[in-house]
């Protein structure tokens, strides 16, 4: 598996305004929120890259008011699920 890096110019970086510490970590929870708003990202895979656990992910998409991808398969299954239990 290969890293990417991605290099953001200072000006970029300063029009932010965000404390210096925080910047990388705001950019990859951006960058996972837009590939998994565009269906380019599953919720799990997005969670990884931001980080976040899939609590902590669920409670960003829920304070951002974002839909989640939900499809009949996974209802499926979580009824299935319930039912055993």
């Amino acid at each position: 598996m290969t890293d990417v890096t991605i290099t953001v110019p200072q000006d970029i970086v300063q029009a932010l305004r965000l404390p210096p510490d925080t910047v990388a970590a705001e950019l990859q929870r951006e960058l996972a929120v837009a590939l998994y708003q565009r269906g380019i990202l599953s919720s799990g895979k997005a969670a990884a890259l931001a980080e976040m656990s899939r609590w902590e992910w669920e409670e960003l998409l829920g304070a951002r008011k974002l839909p989640r991808h939900y499809a009949d398969e996974d209802l499926d299954r979580d009824i299935a699920y319930a039912a055993r239990s």
